[in-house]
């Protein structure tokens, strides 16, 4: 380096200090500019009674019921209704089959999509899914369903999101508050 870039390095570079100064001046003016500002402080939380959330989530539980109805009537659907939300149909039955029972281990494939046609999820991509019936952490729906199979047996069913993911989705392809649709076949029971 040369004497005249080290002289215009040296002279357009402020010293250290000066910056560090500069730099704790701006941060007390944020500081000291945002404790007067009412719109900053801590907005209280809104309660709800027991009786207001018990009325929303009818609402919507409503919608949504009537979602998966409207649903059914455009692909003329011949579901039932399990008392509990879920609307099914057998694709195929296999009479000789064992029946699901609480505490076997079932061996399923299936197909996971939204109600809009998106597939989330399916065996033949992720491979065959194992639970133990009842027990098991799979959505609530599906136990209830392989209670109602025999091995062999394909059904096809829209689970509630209450009985599905819920409120919360499944944190990747399945958002929250929304039913699911299942196509699934009991491989196996032991």
């Amino acid at each position: 380096m040369n004497l005249k870039t080290l002289s215009s390095y040296v002279f357009l570079k402020p010293p250290i200090s000066k910056m560090l100064i500069g730099a704790f001046c701006m941060a007390w003016l944020a500081f000291v500019s945002s404790c007067g500002n009412p719109d900053s402080a801590p907005k209280p939380r809104k309660t709800y009674t027991r009786e207001q959330l018990l009325h929303a989530n009818e609402v919507d539980s409503k919608r949504e019921s009537d979602d998966i109805n409207a649903y059914v009537a455009r692909h003329q659907l011949e579901m039932k209704n399990s008392g509990t939300g879920i609307r099914y149909m057998f694709l195929s039955l296999n009479e000789k089959g064992d029946s699901a029972r609480m505490g076997q281990t079932a061996k399923v494939s299936y197909k996971v999509y939204l109600l809009d046609g998106t597939l989330c999820y399916s065996s033949d991509k992720d491979g065959l899914r194992e639970f133990r019936i009842g027990e098991d952490h799979v959505e609530s729906g599906i136990h209830e369903m392989v209670l109602k199979m025999k091995t062999g047996d394909k059904t096809r069913f829209i689970l509630p999101s209450n009985l599905a993911h819920g409120l919360l989705g499944d944190g990747d392809k399945i958002p929250p508050r929304v039913p699911v649709l299942y196509e699934m076949e009991l491989i196996s029971l032991r």
